[in-house]
């Protein structure tokens, strides 16, 4: 599905990622953890066409994507949830959905997807008349997911979704993460903080450490790992 190769990534002359290959599957839910700095924010910004690569390369479905614009990244599929929530203040919790779902041109789809996330984030039903400048950050976040959602992504990024929010917050969050995977096999790339939570759910893992891939796995064997259990787990 989505496969990067040998791919450099550098501001000026400080290099930001360097040789990264990885791929995410068909139905994977796959955990992308590192130090702050490592350069997980930088990666998902170069798959969604924010940045472009200096060298390597990333493929969609076979197809070379690092050379096109974000909106078409969008428009294959690939959908990018950001650090920060970056919602849109001025605009009410329903237009924030819908700027979601600008690329779409199946209405009724559409509909059916915004009564989906109102069903995953009640919340956000209540709040759907409210500016999004209003929210609480735990309810921020659960607009850009359910933001994210309304694009219909076959890959959803998630940067660091439990940044910054209160532990029930996050929990609920989490829930729906796995009901959307689960239920609806859409394939994620999860960039998370909290390293035990994000391999406990992922299929498999990729420790990004100094803009390099240090470490692969399945989640289960990075979780039993003695380096990741000192660095990442605490233990």
């Amino acid at each position: 599905m989505l496969r990067i190769e040998n791919l450099e990534v550098a501001y000026g002359k400080a290099v930001a990622l360097h040789d990264v290959s990885m791929q995410v599957n068909d139905g994977e839910l796959v955990a992308l953890l590192g130090s702050n700095g490592a350069g997980k924010s930088t990666l998902l910004k170069t798959i969604s066409g924010v940045i472009q690569p200096r060298s390597g390369s990333i493929l969609w479905n076979d197809q070379e994507i690092h050379t096109l614009p974000s909106h078409k990244i969008v428009a294959l599929g690939i959908v990018q949830v950001p650090e920060g929530r970056a919602v849109f203040p001025e605009l009410t919790v329903s237009e924030n959905l819908r700027m979601g779902s600008f690329a779409r041109k199946d209405d009724t789809a559409v509909t059916g997807d915004m009564k989906l996330v109102f069903d995953l984030f009640p919340r956000l039903k209540e709040r759907r008349r409210q500016n999004a400048g209003t929210l609480s950050g735990g309810e921020a976040q659960m607009l850009a997911i359910a933001r994210g959602l309304l694009s219909a992504p076959e890959l959803l990024m998630l940067d660091e979704p439990s940044l910054g929010i209160a532990p029930v917050i996050r929990d609920n969050i989490f829930k729906v993460i796995t009901q959307v995977f689960e239920e609806r096999r859409i394939t994620i790339l999860l960039v998370e903080q909290n390293a035990k939570l994000a391999l406990n759910m992922s299929s498999r893992g990729y420790i990004l450490e100094n803009g390099k891939v240090s470490l692969e796995g399945k989640g289960s064997e990075l979780i039993d790992n003695d380096y990741v259990k000192r660095a990442y787990l605490g233990y």
